[in-house]
């Protein structure tokens, strides 16, 4: 039997997700069909691509509310697929605002809801895991902590590994980083990790630069560099590091080559937090949102920490700084602190939060339980809803 898989995928992180699994799909099945939402790494993959997902990253209450209209068409849209296509399975990844309100129709059209990178139920004080268990008939876990909550609300949940396992090393020893880099020894090395998505790079990107004016002026010998996502243009970027007069190196490749040969990451809070710590980068974490859109998150979420690393370890290990908190001056001062540990200690630290991510091999672990859960679907003729 030749399966027929349906993706949806909506964020950087979940086109280089989708990807992977799309290549060990292949590599099990060659003939296999693969299409949905998703973006150009799952196209090189063999996905055919319903919509591009660069067209719709938003985040946050407020500004899914804003682009409500272009979702629902997209949703629409990707319903009339699966009435036409009738894949074997939907693979929902990440992308909660969106993906669990495509879910539901999933299963009214009898497709089994495969979800990899669940919503963040163990952060959430009401209500969530109950809801994404009645509707995903498996669920893929990418973090251990993320399993109990969602166990005690009945669901069907494994924990695969992190995927990033994978992905993130280094292709360079550091003498060959230096050179490809052109990164002089004599300095100080900032890697201003802006995120992927425009709205996150307008609310942080300012604040990043006028901290490294200020690092700057503290620190004579130091070098900025600068992250460009995919999707991003770098000319924009650049018309923004010159309003400060700032001189940046912008860099698109080998960027976990170049993370273990800085010193300290200004980050916007995601997983690109967790790609540095793993290549022994510390960052100062930071986040901003709408004020509403905080409001609103301050009433359902219940978290010590939100990023990655400090989760994890259950520990502050590396600086966190949220909202009003996000000034040039506090950012400064955190880049001082790691400076302050050297980096043998600040590696030390971070490396060893590996331990708990599981081991290599996540996307074929993930892939083999997708066509498990797809064969056990249509084996059984229903996908009814869990109790």
């Amino acid at each position: 039997m030749m399966h027929k898989i349906m993706f949806s995928a909506g964020e950087v992180s979940g086109d280089m997700h989708g990807a992977n699994l799309a290549a060990a799909l292949k590599k099990m099945e060659p003939g296999i069909k693969m299409f949905g939402l998703g973006g150009a790494m799952m196209r090189r993959e063999g996905v055919d691509l319903v919509a591009d997902m660069a067209q719709y990253s938003v985040m946050g209450f407020y500004e899914v509310l804003l682009n409500v209209g272009r979702l629902l068409k997209l949703r629409s849209k990707m319903i009339r697929f699966m009435k036409t296509e009738k894949p074997d399975i939907l693979v929902l990844i990440d992308y909660p605002d969106f993906n669990w309100r495509l879910a539901p129709a999933a299963r009214k059209l009898n497709i089994p809801v495969f979800s990899y990178i669940p919503p963040s139920a163990w952060a959430w004080r009401k209500g969530r895991a109950k809801n994404v268990a009645k509707i995903a008939n498996k669920i893929a876990a990418i973090f251990p902590f993320e399993t109990d909550a969602y166990e005690a609300a009945g669901a069907d949940i494994q924990f695969v590994g992190n995927p990033l396992l994978d992905t993130v090393k280094a292709a360079m020893n550091s003498s060959e980083a230096y050179e490809y880099f052109s990164l002089d020894s004599k300095k100080i090395h900032i890697l201003l990790l802006p995120g992927s998505r425009k709205q996150e790079i307008e609310m942080i990107l300012p604040v990043m630069l006028q901290a490294a004016c200020l690092f700057k002026e503290k620190h004579s010998e130091t070098e900025f560099h600068i992250a460009v996502a995919q999707g991003i243009d770098e000319e924009h970027l650049r018309d923004m590091a010159g309003k400060y007069g700032l001189i940046l190196k912008f860099h698109r490749d080998r960027l976990y080559d170049l993370m273990g040969n800085c010193d300290v990451a200004f980050a916007t809070s995601g997983t690109v937090v967790l790609e540095a710590a793993m290549m022994g980068l510390p960052s100062v974490v930071l986040y901003r949102m709408s004020k509403l859109t905080y409001c609103i998150a301050k009433l359902f979420v219940d978290v010590e920490f939100f990023s990655l690393p400090n989760i994890l370890a259950q520990k502050k290990i590396i600086p966190e700084l949220l909202q009003d908190n996000v000034t040039p001056e506090n950012i400064v001062i955190a880049a001082d602190s790691i400076m302050q540990n050297g980096r043998e200690k600040n590696e030390a630290v971070l490396k060893s939060i590996k331990r708990k991510l599981g081991i290599p091999g996540v996307a074929d672990r993930t892939a083999g339980l997708i066509i498990e859960t797809a064969d056990k679907f249509s084996s059984a003729g229903s996908v009814c809803q869990n109790e």
